[in-house]
C-alpha cells in the first residue's frame, strides 16, 4: 500500500510499511499522522521545509541513516527533526553524521566549593554569575593591560631624568651623571594593578583545577605565566644597584612584549578567536605551500632581476650596478617578497626596460601564488565557524540513546533495515571525523 505526503506543493510517494520502521515518530504512527490527512486529495499535507523532507524520507527508507542536505541550514533541519518526531537517536546521527562526537563529561574538580570556583573560572558559559562577573572582569583588565602596554611607548608618558651614581674605580670614588628614561609613575600603578588580579586567577585557577598536568601543558596557561614573571622580577630588581641587576632589568624591559600574548587569552570568550585558531592549525598544510611557492618566486625574480639590471648599465661601470639599486642578488630578495605580495614599498624599483618587464612578470607571479591556497583556509573557516555556530544551537545531550533493535513480531522485525547491523545501527554506524570544535565541552 502506498501513501502520499505533500510537502509544502512536492509530492512524494512511499511505502506504508516503509513508515511503519519507526512506528513512534509523527509519520510512523497512523494516529499522530491522521489529523493531516486531506481526504480530497487522498494525501497528507505538511506545510514544512521541502528540501529537508527527503532528507527525512531516506530516514525511514534506509533503516536510520540520517544525511543533512546542503543547502539546508543545521538550525532548519533540527527543527524538521523534531516536528516529525524522529526522536534522540536520530539527533544523535545527526550529531555524528556532521562531525560532533559524543560528549563526554568535563573533568571538575572534587568538593562542592572546588567545583563552582573552577567553573567560575574557567568556563564562563557556565553560569550567569561566571559570565557577567568574571568573564567580565577577565575581559576589562585584559583590555586594560594592552592599552597600558601601548601608550607606554608613546613619548608624552615618558620623561627623561637625569641619575646621580656613585662609581668606585681602584681606591677612587666619583660620581656620574646617567640619563634614563622613565615611564610616567601611573601606567605602572594600572599595569600593577592588572598583575595583581592575573596572578590571582592564575593562583585559584591552579589551585582548584582537578589535573595539574594538563593545566601545566596547556598553552594558555603558559602564557599566564610567562606575561606575569616579568613584571614581579622588575619590581624585586628595581632597587638594587649592582651592575648585574642592571643588566637584568635592561633584559626585562625588552622581554615586556610578551605582555601583548595577554591578547589570546580573549580565545576563553569569542567563539571566533577559537575558529581562527583551529583554522590555522587545519590549514598548516596549505600555509606550508605558500611559504615554499613563494620561496622559489623570490629566488627565481631575485635573480631575475639581477642580470635584467645589468642589461643597460654604463659600458664603462664594471660592476653595472651605479645606476640600479639591485647591487647584489640578496637584496633582490626584500623587493621579490614586496613585489610578490603585492605590497610595493617604492624603496626598491628596476630601472631599465628589461627590469620593468621582470617585475610586472613578479607581480604578476605573486597574484597567482597567493590566490592558490587561500580558496582552501577560507573554506576552513567557514566550516568551523558554521560548526561553532551550529553547536550553540544544538541542545546538549547527557545520556547518549542506544535505540532497541526491533523485536520478533513488530513492523520492522526481518526487514532488510533492521537488526543489529543495519545502517545506521550502532554497530554499523560510523563516526565522521570529530571536528575540535565540536569537541570543545558546553558547561
Amino acid at each position: 500500500e502506498r501513501v502520499a505526503i505533500n510537502v509544502a506543493g512536492r509530492r512524494f510517494e512511499t511505502l506504508v510499511r516503509t513508515l511503519r520502521r519507526f512506528p513512534d515518530t509523527l509519520l510512523g504512527d497512523p494516529r499522530r499522522r491522521r489529523r493531516f490527512f486531506d481526504p480530497q486529495r487522498r494525501e497528507y499535507f505538511f506545510d514544512r521545509h521541502r528540501g529537508a523532507f527527503g532528507a527525512v524520507l531516506y530516514y525511514y527508507q534506509s533503516g536510520g541513516r540520517l544525511r543533512r542536505p546542503p543547502d539546508v541550514p543545521l538550525d532548519v533541519f533540527l527543527e524538521e527533526l523534531r516536528f516529525y518526531q524522529l526522536g534522540d537517536e536520530a539527533e544523535e546521527r545527526l550529531r555524528e553524521a556532521e562531525g560532533f562526537s559524543v560528549e563526554e563529561p568535563p573533568a571538575l574538580p572534587r568538593g562542592g566549593l572546588r567545583r563552582r570556583a573552577w567553573l567560575l573560572c574557567e568556563h564562563p558559559e557556565s553560569s550567569p554569575a561566571a559570565r557577567v562577573y568574571v568573564a567580565f572582569a577577565s575581559l576589562f583588565f585584559i583590555l586594560i593591560s594592552i592599552t597600558t602596554f601601548c601608550l607606554e611607548t608613546h613619548e608624552a608618558f615618558n620623561r627623561v631624568i637625569n641619575k646621580t651614581e656613585t662609581v668606585t674605580t681602584g681606591n677612587q670614588t666619583g660620581t656620574q651623571v646617567a640619563v634614563e628614561v622613565e615611564t610616567e609613575p601611573f601606567l605602572t600603578y594600572v599595569e600593577g594593578l592588572c598583575v595583581v588580579w592575573f596572578t590571582f586567577e592564575f593562583l585559584m585557577r591552579v589551585s582548584f583545577c582537578p589535573d595539574k598536568r594538563d593545566f601545566i601543558k596547556s598553552s594558555l596557561n603558559i602564557i599566564d605565566f610567562v606575561a606575569i614573571l616579568p613584571f614581579y622580577l622588575e619590581v624585586g630588581l628595581r632597587g638594587l644597584s649592582s651592575k648585574a641587576a642592571k643588566d637584568v632589568l635592561g633584559f626585562l624591559r625588552v622581554v615586556r612584549f610578551v605582555r601583548i600574548l595577554r591578547i589570546f587569552k580573549l580565545t576563553r570568550h569569542f567563539v571566533g578567536l577559537r575558529v581562527l585558531g583551529h583554522t590555522l592549525r587545519a590549514s598548516t598544510n596549505e600555509f606550508l605551500l605558500l611559504v615554499i611557492f613563494l620561496a622559489l618566486g623570490v629566488l627565481i625574480f631575485a635573480t631575475m632581476i639581477y642580470y635584467a639590471e645589468r642589461i643597460g648599465a654604463d659600458p664603462d661601470d664594471v660592476t653595472g650596478s651605479r645606476h640600479t639599486y639591485f647591487k647584489n642578488i640578496p637584496i633582490g630578495f626584500w623587493w621579490a617578497v614586496v613585489t610578490m605580495t603585492t605590497l610595493g614599498y617604492g624603496d626598491m624599483y628596476p630601472m631599465t626596460w628589461s627590469g620593468m618587464l621582470v617585475g610586472a612578470l613578479c607581480a604578476l607571479a605573486g597574484v597567482l601564488t597567493i590566490a592558490m591556497p587561500v580558496p582552501v583556509i577560507v573554506n576552513n573557516f567557514g566550516m568551523y565557524y558554521s560548526l561553532a555556530m551550529a553547536k550553540q544551537k544544538l541542545p546538549k545531550k547527557k545520556n547518549k540513546h542506544i535505540p532497541r533493535p526491533p523485536q520478533p513480531g513488530s513492523p520492522g522485525y526481518g526487514s532488510p533495515g533492521s537488526g543489529p547491523n543495519a545502517p545506521g545501527s550502532p554497530r554499523a554506524a560510523r563516526r565522521a571525523p570529530a571536528c575540535p570544535l565540536a569537541q570543545e565541552e558546553v558547561v
